[in-house]
């Protein structure tokens, strides 16, 4: 009964990421229709068409193969310029626009993505991704503001007392073993840190970028303890290796104290998602950065036959076993659950909007690059009484759309094999 239970909630998380990716295309297709753009389709999924039906100029519908979905924004590529020198590139853009504009008719003149100003076209482009990114917070803040969430706070709950010199079945401190920074400073269990040299502190994770960054140096702590506040005697962090804060699973040298924090369960408001969301977004963007070499590190390991790592690219594929095995399972309550269902689907609506950021075609980003690149030459002919120079060719750029489109295709494929072959496992 719970496969049948992780089935059919992995079906669901796909069904919702279907629903993330039919809004970021609604995010493409409000600004331009506001702005005068013809939008012929708009379509989710790809493949022959199950269903379709035509409203104000745009034909909706839905597509056999529900792995997307896409906008058509009419006159993308601008007319043909029978100046252009003839080359091979010149003929691939071309027949890339040939093909674009048999469904431009003359009528349509004055209602082409390309005829645009620079500033509509970026909110055009760039309302796919700023949708994504708002489902994300809306899903964040529910889960923090519903249901709650584990947090770090600057208490003490336990100290770790000593560095054991050398591995030993009884852990206990010897004479031997040198004591952490936290035990010679005199911290105790309850103690509330208020001050780290000098600066005032809010929060466990602000203590801990102060530590990590004071790697060896002097420390002198300011606690609360029993409604008084003391100053401890200083002493020295050590450097020890440590997961990065922004790719755990790379170990970097950091200052250390030694000391375990209580973790309380909070509500919170719009202010702790959006925080949470920042340290998502900047994890996501060093994984995006990291992605490629992970494809490949995924690949070894298929090959190889070596077992998943927590921190390996899913696919969405991956991402829905992996709600499925969750919210089938019966070791965590009906709350959790959801929690991390919501979590999960707002972690892949922040990666899907910083992925079509990345200023390569065909992603929402390369074109956002042309059109900025664009408005810098408009702006420079005004700005030196030039005349304004034609339309950017970005039909050029074919080729390039068609390598990022192969390679990301390619990546697609190993992840989707990886997570069928050897899926990961949460627990």
């Amino acid at each position: 009964m719970t496969l049948v239970w992780t089935i059919v909630f992995a079906i669901a998380f796909f069904a919702l990421l279907m629903v993330s990716v039919a809004l970021h295309e609604v995010g493409h297709m409000v600004p331009a229709k506001l702005f005068g753009v013809k939008v012929p389709r708009y379509f989710v999924g790809f493949g022959p068409t199950l269903w379709s039906i035509r409203r104000g100029g745009t034909e909706y519908g839905i597509k056999a193969f529900p792995l997307g979905g896409f906008v058509q924004l009419l006159g993308m590529y601008p007319p043909f310029d029978p100046t252009a020198k003839d080359s091979r590139l010149q003929r691939l853009a071309d027949d890339a626009r040939a093909a674009e504009w048999e469904d431009i008719t003359p009528a349509d003149r004055g209602r082409l993505f390309h005829e645009r100003a620079t500033w509509q076209k970026l909110i055009v482009m760039f309302g796919g991704p700023a949708m994504n990114l708002f489902i994300a917070f809306v899903l964040m803040w529910g889960v923090v503001g519903l249901y709650g969430a584990w947090r770090d706070q600057p208490v003490v709950a336990s100290t770790v007392n000593c560095l054991v010199a050398e591995p030993r079945d009884d852990m206990t401190c010897t004479d031997a073993d040198q004591p952490t920074p936290s035990v010679q400073a005199g911290l105790e269990a309850g103690d509330r840190i208020v001050a780290f040299n000098g600066t005032a502190i809010h929060s466990q994770g602000q203590l801990s970028e102060l530590i990590r960054a004071n790697m060896g140096g002097e420390m002198t702590l300011v606690v609360e303890r029993d409604g008084t506040e003391l100053t401890l005697p200083t002493v020295h962090t050590l450097v020890r290796q440590v997961p990065a804060t922004l790719d755990p699973s790379r170990a970097v040298d950091a200052g250390w104290l030694g000391f375990m924090p209580v973790s309380e369960f909070q509500r919170g408001g719009p202010g702790e998602a959006l925080s949470d969301l920042w340290l998502m977004t900047r994890q996501s963007v060093v994984a995006l950065a990291q992605f490629p070499v992970r494809v490949w590190n995924l690949t070894v390991d298929l090959v190889t036959g070596q077992p998943r790592s927590l921190y390996d690219p899913v696919s969405i594929v991956g991402a829905s076993a992996m709600a499925g095995q969750v919210a089938a399972s019966d070791q965590v309550d009906a709350g959790a659950r959801v929690a991390f269902f919501a979590n999960l689907l707002a972690a892949v609506n922040l990666f899907l909007a910083l992925f079509n950021l990345v200023p390569l075609p065909p992603l929402d980003g390369g074109h956002m690059a042309g059109a900025l690149w664009e408005g810098v030459r408009r702006a420079a002919a005004r700005l030196t009484g030039r005349p304004q120079p034609k339309p950017l060719d970005t039909a050029k750029m074919v080729p390039v759309t068609y390598v990022v489109a192969g390679f990301l295709l390619l990546c697609g494929l190993i992840v989707i094999v990886a997570d069928i072959v050897r899926p990961m496992q949460l627990s």
